[in-house]
């Protein structure tokens, strides 16, 4: 249990900036069937079919 009492405050927000990072690079890098409108991996949103 003396483990969890050395995690701070910088490591939580350290992980969630490299998460949000990850996805972003995931999004530009993927093809739209797996991360992007109406993806498997991430759906960033609806599709829009009259664009």
């Amino acid at each position: 249990m003396n483990w969890i009492t050395s995690i701070s405050f910088d490591d939580i927000a350290l992980s969630v900036l490299a998460c949000c990072g990850l996805r972003s690079l995931m999004i530009l890098t993927l093809p739209d069937h797996i991360a992007g409108p109406g993806g498997r991996l991430i759906d960033t949103g609806e599709e829009n079919e009259n664009a």
